[in-house]
Parts: C-alpha cells; structure tokens; sequence
C-alpha cells in the first residue's frame, strides 16, 4: 500500500466489485486507506479479492448478494455498519447489460431483470445509504455507474441503454436533495472498457479491436482508470462536484457519427442474420 493514505478512518462500499471496474475501484480505495466493503455474486471471486486487498496491507470485507433480490439489497448497508460501523462512500456499480435483441425481439422477462438489477437495486441502496451518511452527520460521497448508453442510444440494447438513462436521472435526483446534507451524489459514463462484461457483449477479441478503432485515442478504457475517477469523486478534491455524469470514453461521444459501418451496425446485421437463419 502506498504512503497517500487520503481515505484513511473512511468506509467505503463497492457492488458489482468482484472483477472489473468494481474490483479496480475496490482496490483503489483500499489503497488510499479505506475499509471497503465489496458485494458480488461469486463468494469465491470476492473472497480472492478481499484476500488481494488484505495481502496488500488493505481492510475489507465482502457479502454475497444477488442484486435483483430486494431482500438481498436490503442486507448490504446493515452488514457494512456491523463490519465497519459507518459509511463514508458508496460506488454502486453493479449493473447487467441484457440480451442483444432488437427492440422488438427484446422480452419482458429480461426488460424486468435489468431493470432490476441496474434501477430497482440502485434506488434501495441509494435510500439506505442516504438515510445513513444523513444519520452520521458527516455528509459522504456517492458514485453511481451509469454508462455512455445513458446519453446515447445502441442498437439491440433497448433496456440496458434506458436503465442508464434511469441511473441519471435517480443520480441528479439525489445529489439535489442531498446536498444540504454534505452528501454529494455522481456517476461515472464509461465508454467501452475491457472488462468481462464487454467481452461478452461483443463476443470476440476481433469485435473488441473494431470497437478500439472508433476511439479517438485508439484504444478502450482500462478499469484501473475508472477506478481513479471514482476515488477523485469520493475525494474531498471534487468537493464543488454533484449531480453529475463524468463522461469517459476516449472522445468516442466527442465526434460525429461515423460514414463508415460501425461494430453497432454489424451487431444489427448478424442479429437480422442469425434470425433469417433460424426462419424466423
């Protein structure tokens, strides 16, 4: 662990933490001196994360949760205030990204759980956690993942692109009413960063490349660089900083469209083709 212990004495929660941008931010502010709390589905994940932290001289614990359980959501400031006994900042970044299905072959089943997961979920832990860093007096610092799919549409993402929409409009919400109290509320608008999630979204390395070639830096994002944008968020530094959307994405929302076949496009394509190819 380094010698600039900024969020030493401070708690932080991390969901979704188990790998990706979650871990990454789990580890940074760990690295900076908080306890962290970091929720996932997978214990073994967790666990190996929490037993990275510790090995680096860090303080954390974890809890399993399914996030599109209430009762399971409702369960993770409690277990924080039992491990740590308070609650400073909270990064709620778990969040699913649906089936690739065009609007019209999108199904209600999955609408529901990415709703769920990316709003439901959200909008309790933001009731808990609020309630919380009101109690304690101190004020706090609350950082939502949101998604660049929050000021632009994809194609064949209907209800992850208007759960993003959602997390803004619950993060302006929030920082509004909570500002009076000290408690400042954000989120972070990632492009496309290489994580497991993306992978599985684009499905091949080839498709992660394409996809590296429409950014005007040429490259997707690292998680270890959203992780630093949420410790500047959490961070006194930013302290002027509420009810908004840090966008980072390369410059990819920066730019005109382009004229040329995006990986978007090509994702409509194979969808339209692998449906002819069913006889659908």
């Amino acid at each position: 662990m380094g010698n600039n212990l900024e969020f030493a004495g401070k708690v932080a929660l991390v969901t979704g933490g188990n790998s990706g941008i979650g871990a990454a931010a789990a580890r940074r502010v760990a690295e900076l001196g908080a306890q962290v709390v970091v929720t996932g589905r997978r214990q073994s994940e967790g666990r190996l994360l929490v037993n990275d932290i510790k090995r680096n001289s860090g303080s954390a614990a974890f809890i399993q949760a399914d996030l599109s359980q209430p009762e399971q959501v409702k369960r993770i400031v409690p277990f924080t205030l039992e491990t740590f006994g308070r609650l400073d900042y909270a990064f709620n970044n778990a969040g699913i990204s649906g089936e690739n299905r065009l609007l019209t072959d999108q199904t209600e089943k999955t609408f529901d759980h990415v709703f769920a997961v990316n709003v439901k979920a959200l909008f309790l832990l933001l009731q808990d956690e609020v309630k919380q860093m009101m109690a304690q007096g101190h004020g706090g610092s609350i950082v939502n993942t949101a998604s660049v799919g929050g000021l632009l549409a994809f194609p064949t993402a209907g209800p992850y692109v208007a759960s993003k929409h959602a997390v803004l409009g619950l993060t302006k919400t929030a920082a509004i009413e909570c500002g009076r109290y000290g408690i400042r509320v954000n989120a972070v608008s990632p492009g496309a960063v290489r994580t497991e999630m993306l992978l599985d979204v684009f499905g091949t390395q080839e498709a992660l490349d394409e996809m590296s070639a429409v950014h005007p830096i040429g490259r997707i994002g690292r998680p270890e660089e959203i992780a630093d944008a949420v410790a500047w968020l959490f961070s006194d530094r930013s302290s002027y900083y509420t009810g908004q959307s840090l966008t980072l994405d390369g410059g990819l929302t920066a730019q005109r469209p382009y004229l040329t076949q995006p990986a978007s496009d090509k994702l409509i394509q194979n969808t339209r083709d692998e449906k002819w190819a069913s006889g659908y």
